[in-house]
């Protein structure tokens, strides 16, 4: 009974997210989107933590773990390095593990003026798709 109510209550509340954030998950290829990081036409944004990073990471990605990005419109260091790291004039595609963390990172992206686009699959898939991928 009580794993029927948490489930109820998770399922309930990825819906509510999902509403907050007013972002979905892009509906672009992961084919699309090597084309367009091998043709430098966007970046590929790691939203996971620095430990998560170290373990593994796809080769051209640059990191902005979540913890940080939520603090970019309130601290001008971060605001200062989310400037440096990821430029406007390119689409963002975000990603972490499973894809939650990305729609997140997306939410606060898209107030921020990027133009952003959370991938569903997380680090383990695009690897598995053959995103080169290097570890530290």
């Amino acid at each position: 009974m009580l794993k029927r109510v948490v489930t109820a209550l998770a399922i309930a509340l990825s819906f509510l997210a999902v509403k907050v954030w007013a972002i979905e998950h892009t509906k672009d290829s992961l084919d699309k989107v090597k084309q367009q990081l091998a043709e430098k036409k966007c970046i590929l944004l790691d939203v996971r933590e620095q430990r998560e990073w170290d373990d593994g990471h796809v080769q051209d990605a640059r990191l902005m773990p979540l913890g940080e990005l939520k603090r970019a419109d309130k601290d001008p260091a971060v605001r200062e390095k989310l400037d440096k790291t990821v430029p406007k004039d390119r689409v963002i595609y975000c990603h972490c593990a499973k894809g939650v963390r990305a729609l997140m990172a997306g939410s606060l992206l898209e107030k921020l003026g990027y133009d952003v686009r959370p991938l569903a699959p997380g680090f383990e898939e695009l690897k598995d798709a053959g995103f080169p991928t290097v570890k530290k």
